[in-house]
């Protein structure tokens, strides 16, 4: 009896000790990685990773057997297999930036609507919920599932948490994040902030598309000065004496060391030629 109560002491006294020291947090927030963000960014979030590969893989596969077919050129196909498997990505970073550049002009409308909803006695769940009826309609999916991750836990911020990683948007961040530091702190001035911020986010949205109206043309002619070299290659693939010319050791030097020379210059056109993208200040 007493070497049970001795052990009751010792795990009591044990347990007061381990209270007296504080534990960091544990960051329980899911983690995206690139890939998976780039797919949110581009409105495809249900294609898994491995359907991305499996799309590359097959783009590539295609591509490479099709020019194969026509030249006979084993060397000149690989080379087009690579496009092919870039192609999948390629595409995919096109509609992010259509989307993101869409969702630049909404978001102002989706803060005029929050501000109404509050001016009108709504609470900052409600208001968010109401997006999903009255909100853009691009826009309207990722609230509705904010609407009933809300009803089904009761839980403000796990429920804006998932909506923020639902939407994927540094605007969205920006957004997400005064609206949780308000209801945290508190406040009257909610309908003033949100009026500054969405005057911030059109003019922000006005300029931005203006800069990138006037660099599009750069960047377009500085894609198509990277592909006619490998277009007119494809057309002079058709002729027996080019295919042998580049089937040589010689040949394929110069079409490999073509293929480097135009990665390093379109990679140091997008370093040089794209606008810098908003950084998300929630991560």
């Amino acid at each position: 009896m007493s070497l049970l109560l001795g052990l009751g002491l010792g795990m009591g006294l044990f347990l007061v000790w381990e209270s007296c020291w504080s534990r960091p947090a544990i960051d329980r927030r899911p983690r995206q990685g690139r890939l998976e963000l780039l797919l949110v960014h581009a409105g495809m979030e249900k294609i898994s990773r491995g359907g991305f590969v499996y799309a590359t893989a097959t783009s590539a596969v295609l591509a490479g057997l099709l020019v194969l077919i026509l030249t006979g050129a084993p060397l000149i196909a690989a080379t087009f297999a690579l496009f092919g498997a870039l192609l999948p990505l390629t595409v995919i970073r096109w509609r992010a930036r259509k989307r993101t550049a869409d969702l630049r002009e909404q978001w102002p409308d989706v803060v005029d609507h929050l501000r109404s909803a509050i001016r009108a006695g709504l609470s900052l769940p409600e208001a968010l919920v109401q997006l999903g009826q009255l909100g853009p309609e691009s826009l309207r999916p990722a609230f509705v599932e904010f609407a009933l991750d809300y009803r089904a836990t009761a839980r403000f911020e796990e429920s804006v948490e998932r909506l923020r990683l639902r939407l994927a948007d540094p605007v969205s961040d920006k957004i997400i994040a005064a609206l949780l530091i308000t209801r945290e702190v508190g406040g009257s001035d909610l309908g003033e902030m949100l009026g500054t911020l969405s005057s911030f986010l059109r003019d922000s949205a006005r300029t931005r598309g203006e800069l990138e109206a006037r660099q599009s043309w750069t960047v377009s002619a500085a894609r198509l000065a990277i592909a006619a070299p490998w277009v007119i290659l494809l057309l002079l693939a058709s002729q027996p004496a080019a295919v042998r010319a580049y089937s040589s050791v010689a040949g394929s030097l110069v079409l490999l060391s073509g293929l480097a020379i135009s990665v390093i210059c379109y990679r140091a056109m997008l370093s040089i030629g794209t606008l810098p993208t908003e950084e998300r200040v929630i991560r």
